[in-house]
């Protein structure tokens, strides 16, 4: 748990957060008045001062007035405290799922981080609530007679205090209880599954043993979670009740010691009004909200670990890419996609990769770009492996464009500069015309036309794509079947805008084309690989003679001739 409450108070050193408490001190008047106010006006009253008493509680309004303008203000900084959380959740879990393939971080995304962000949101308000409460009944006790505050305060921060080691146990047992209800899940839809042969064969009692144990674990658990209950009951009676029964035993020699009626009127007033219902909702909000929070929060950590320790700030010299001995596999017990690659593409190279569908091209592109990391082996990205350069730098050295082209709903120029955000008007017009997107641009409305990627062809949407990449100021570009919805002109148009752009240029190829327009070209075969030109490769690989002969200059080429990459 210890984990899970450093996470939080991480997000509230911040601006944000100060600004919260700042506009919290409005509302800690009408808090500390409402005793006082009650008091004096009813002394007021009682010595005939009608008037006087009517303006006290007339302060009291004007003070609660003040208060609200607070509590405004307060809501619009707990957006600004509150959404950059929930968008780091979401930054891990997507990280998270690109990492590990995780398919449960569809559902981490749009129910735990939702239900992180809404305890996380309601904790802050509740607990910012009792903070006022607190503060304005110290305040107005001490105002009113310190003598009154002796009897209330410790007997309400013990109850409190109570409550936080109770909500500790109560954190673990609620672990044990998930624990307990998962394991019978299974235990009974094993059985349940079996049911036809456990009749058929007599083994009802076996089966009811393996049922019977997760069931009574569970029923301990459930157990275990009502003595918390109990005894939190016991800490709102300690905290809530307690200040109240002593106040109303004491009275009578409050009374004799010179303190009036009113005075312990405002004393009791603080109890019940102010005290009690903010130690209830604190409680009852740690006890729910609080437990929903540790424990939804602590899974996401849990899926997300690897991201807590952050890239190293290791700097790369250019971005030659060396590749010795590489092997990946997608497990320990996988056969290897990739097996002892051997590869050198110096600075300003252009490679195409070729093969067949599910040989390993779009890994290869994969662990170029530092999305994976090598089973065996090294690969180096100027001269550092890419899982050792910060992420700033290893968005400056490379870029990929996958097959299914990233388009966000914005505008066009949005989406174009969204690497570049500073990029001229100059430099955004040449990439649009070197990768061929001019007329797609014009039919779109212009750069400041709005885009929905719903509304776009696949085709489209690479071109945004390509346009974003040129302009990207990475000198390395991994082109992952980019281009398999153009047609083979828009395509050429394409690769030869890069080619000519400086920097390296890795294609992955959709159609052999590609592979004539790169200096070299490696064969993907299996675990083995073949290097060379296309001249060299035609005597040399099988396989690059069978790929070639899907393809003839001058016809156009069938998608399903080269299939997507893995």
């Amino acid at each position: 748990m210890n984990r899970e409450l450093r996470y939080g108070f991480a997000a509230l050193r911040k601006p944000p957060a100060l600004k919260l408490a700042a506009w919290s001190v409005p509302e800690i008047l009408p808090t500390a008045i409402y005793g006082v106010a009650v008091a004096h006006a009813t002394d007021s009253f009682l010595a005939g001062h009608a008037w006087q008493g009517i303006a006290w509680l007339a302060g009291l309004v004007a003070t609660a007035c003040l208060g609200a303008a607070g509590a405004h203000q307060v809501y619009a900084r707990l957006g600004e405290l509150v959404e950059p959380l929930r968008d780091d959740l979401v930054r891990r879990v997507v990280a998270g799922a690109l990492h590990t393939g995780d398919e449960a971080a569809v559902a981490r995304l749009n129910r735990q981080v939702e239900i992180v962000r809404d305890t996380f949101a309601g904790l802050v308000l509740v607990i910012r609530n009792f903070g006022v409460t607190l503060f304005g009944v110290l305040a107005g006790l001490l105002s009113l007679a310190p003598m009154v505050a002796v009897f209330v305060v410790p007997p309400f921060l013990l109850g409190f205090a109570a409550s936080l080691a109770v909500l500790g146990v109560a954190a673990g047992r609620v672990r044990a209880s998930l624990k307990a209800d998962e394991e019978l899940a299974t235990a009974a839809g094993m059985v349940f599954s079996g049911v036809r042969d456990i009749t058929a064969t007599g083994s009802e009692e076996f089966a009811e043993r393996i049922v019977g144990r997760p069931i009574d674990e569970q029923a301990a658990a459930e157990r275990s979670l009502a003595r918390v209950a109990a005894l939190r009951t016991l800490c709102f009676a300690l905290g809530g009740w307690a200040p109240l029964l002593i106040l109303l035993a004491t009275g009578p020699w409050l009374v004799g010691q010179g303190v009036s009626t009113g005075t312990l009127l405002g004393g009791l007033t603080y109890v019940l009004i102010s005290l009690q219902p903010a130690l209830n909702t604190v409680m009852g909000a740690l006890g729910d909200s609080g437990l929903r929070y540790v424990i939804t929060l602590g899974r996401i950590l849990d899926s997300t670990a690897y991201q807590l320790a952050p890239r190293p700030m290791t700097d790369s010299k250019g971005h030659q890419l060396r590749l010795r001995g590489l092997t990946f596999a997608y497990g320990p017990k996988a056969e290897p996609v990739l097996a002892d690659l051997d590869l050198t593409v110096t600075e300003g190279e252009h490679l195409a990769v070729v093969g067949p569908s599910g040989i390993g091209k779009s890994t290869l592109a994969a662990l170029v770009c530092g999305m994976l990391t090598p089973t065996s082996g090294r690969l180096l990205l100027g001269g550092v492996p890419p899982s050792e350069l910060s992420t700033d730098r290893l968005a400056m050295t490379r870029v990929l464009i996958p097959q299914e082209a990233y388009i966000f709903t914005g505008t066009v120029l949005e989406n174009l500069v969204y690497l570049l955000p500073d990029a001229s008007a100059a430099e955004v017009g040449q990439a649009i015309d070197a990768v061929g997107a001019g007329a797609l641009v014009d039919r779109l409305g212009g750069l400041e036309a709005r885009l929905r990627p719903a509304d776009l062809s696949p085709g489209e949407r690479q071109l945004i794509a390509l346009t974003r990449a040129y302009l990207s100021p990475a000198p390395l570009v991994v082109l992952d079947e980019a281009t398999c919805f153009l047609d083979p002109d828009t395509e050429r148009r394409a690769e030869e805008a890069f080619a000519a752009r400086g920097g390296t240029l890795i294609v992955i190829a959709h159609r052999i084309s590609s592979a004539l327009r790169a200096r070299r070209i490696l064969v993907l075969d299996g675990n083995k690989a073949a290097l060379g030109t296309h001249q060299t490769l035609l005597r040399t690989s099988p396989l690059y003679r069978e790929l070639l002969g899907h393809w003839q200059p001058g016809n156009q080429v069938q998608r399903d001739q080269i299939q997507p990459a893995s």
